[in-house]
């Protein structure tokens, strides 16, 4: 088998990370849209940091989706040295971001209801809840993505 041809489980240009790719965009996409829908998350720094992360995430995974769908399509992946480190330092760096933006949000939710919901509408804090839950969801898989990539260049 040649080694510069194929492309680990879950590298840029295999369907393991085209799959990913889609799956953090989808989750991204739904943090954005529950933490959203409320005006009064404007009100929290934390729910304002986690919607900015949220939505460099849905573009970057979406370039990298087009790059996996290209590379599979003409049937060779993009594993240029130089583009794959820079695919593994934003992995690390938006899954760093986006693990503070989930954590700070989770934090910011329990204590609204700690109060009881007096500060917090149950259905608004339920759509931060699940707000975060696919933060949390979009972390895991962009973290996955960021060790793969980086497994593949240390194999090479």
């Amino acid at each position: 088998m040649d080694r510069g041809r194929s492309a680990g489980p879950g590298a840029v240009g295999s369907a393991g990370s085209l799959g990913l790719r889609i799956g953090q965009a989808a989750c991204s996409s739904a943090a954005l849209m529950f933490m959203s829908v409320g005006v009064e998350f404007f009100s929290y720094t934390a729910f304002c940091f986690l919607v900015t992360i949220m939505g460099l995430l849905v573009p970057w995974s979406c370039t990298l989706a087009m790059i996996d769908m290209y590379s599979i399509l003409v049937g060779c992946p993009l594993h240029v040295p130089g583009v794959m480190a820079i695919v593994v330092v934003g992995d690390w760096v938006l899954s760093i971001l986006s693990l503070a933006a989930a954590s700070s949000s989770a934090a910011v939710i329990d204590v609204l209801l700690e109060f009881h919901g007096s500060h917090c509408a149950p259905r608004l804090c339920e759509r931060y809840q699940l707000s975060a839950m696919m933060a949390f969801l979009s972390w895991l898989l962009t973290a996955a993505s960021s060790l793969f990539n980086l497994w593949y260049i240390a194999s090479r």
